[in-house]
């Protein structure tokens, strides 16, 4: 029988944890490093998606979430408290279940994809929507975890950068070394703080040899750290970076800038694009955050095909598709309705 264990027990002498820390997980991380048959052959390079929609509840948020909840489970807590756009809600809702933790969810009302939102709710979460977006959620949050015993796990909890580090270390693991690029969303900034912590740390203990350039990507219409200012009123349809004043925003920046990489935007045109490419063209069913990196390497390759012609470059998936089935619903043909009729089936398929 073969085991395969979570990331805590996989990088522990990584990670802050002993004996003393009570694992809480649901055998997250390994998720796949899918080679690119459409795009790696469009732009002659050697093309890889990290696809962390495989992960126990679908986004790359339960590696982070793991560390979080079993080390407020060492620390005593009861419950854990966080906001969300709808990946951490469900993370957070799942592992406090798992281990027998009571979870309450802020969300800004109207701002999150229903799938992400069924996950927390059939989990137990006490989910209270808000009149604000996920700022002001994440104001309530800091004010009730100050002030009364509840453990917050949203990113700005460090053990969440602690878990989500172990992203970089199965790149390299897989790889034999760091990309050249690694292509990746940005909303609330936690993960490529976070891949670059693990690739820097790799380095230094001589498991790798290099580092990746980090290329980050925002939604335009929620890009504040490229536009240098908060966005009130951050729109776009892809929910889960939908943030207008990204907690780790400084970290992603010296993450950008020490690696020689760059913080970018795209539209949501260009989002939708690169999701149905991935879709139709490589197999892979993504939320639309993720597919603002390869929306960013799509427009990339279009100013300078030369950065990342023969390049080995991953591109972080973050979530799955099935997060959002409503965007993808309105994103694909209608479903042609017919009889039992054979001839009316034979016609309607060009048979």
């Amino acid at each position: 029988m073969h085991n395969y264990p979570g990331i805590i027990e996989r990088y522990r002498k990584f990670l802050p944890v002993d004996d003393n820390t009570p694992v809480i997980s649901l055998n997250e991380g390994s998720t796949p490093l899918i080679k690119s048959v459409y795009l790696s052959d469009r732009y002659d390079c050697e093309l890889y998606y990290k696809f962390e929609g495989l992960n126990p509840t679908g986004s790359f948020k339960d590696r982070g979430m793991t560390l979080a909840i079993s080390k407020a489970k060492e620390e005593g807590a009861k419950a854990v408290m966080c906001a969300s756009t709808g990946n951490t809600s469900a993370s957070a809702a799942a592992y406090a279940r798992r281990g027998d933790m009571r979870c309450i969810v802020v969300i800004p009302d109207g701002k999150i994809a229903l799938g992400k939102l069924a996950q927390a709710m059939m989990h137990g979460a006490e989910v209270l929507a808000i009149s604000g977006n996920f700022d002001d959620a994440l104001d309530v949050v800091k004010h009730i975890t100050s002030n009364y015993e509840i453990a917050l796990v949203n990113s700005i909890n460090p053990f969440r950068i602690e878990g989500q580090k172990t992203g970089a270390f199965e790149i390299c693991d897989w790889l034999g070394d760091a990309p050249d690029l690694l292509y990746i969303p940005v909303g609330n900034a936690g993960n490529i703080t976070s891949y670059w912590k693990g690739f820097k740390e790799y380095r230094k203990k001589n498991i790798s040899k290099s580092l990746p350039k980090m290329m980050g990507w925002q939604a335009e219409g929620s890009a504040p750290i490229v536009r240098g200012m908060i966005i009130e009123k951050p729109e776009t349809i892809a929910t889960a970076i939908r943030i207008g004043n990204p907690a780790r925003w400084k970290e992603a920046e010296l993450a950008a800038n020490d690696s020689g990489g760059k913080i970018d935007m795209v539209s949501d045109e260009e989002i939708i694009k690169a999701y149905k490419i991935l879709a139709l063209n490589e197999g892979i069913f993504c939320e639309p955050a993720s597919a603002a990196c390869v929306a960013g390497l799509i427009k990339s390759a279009k100013e300078d095909p030369k950065k990342i012609k023969s390049k080995q470059i991953v591109c972080i998936l973050t979530g799955h598709g099935l997060k959002d089935p409503d965007t993808a619903i309105a994103n694909s043909p209608e479903i042609i309705r017919v009889n039992k009729d054979y001839e009316q089936i034979k016609k309607v398929l060009n048979l």
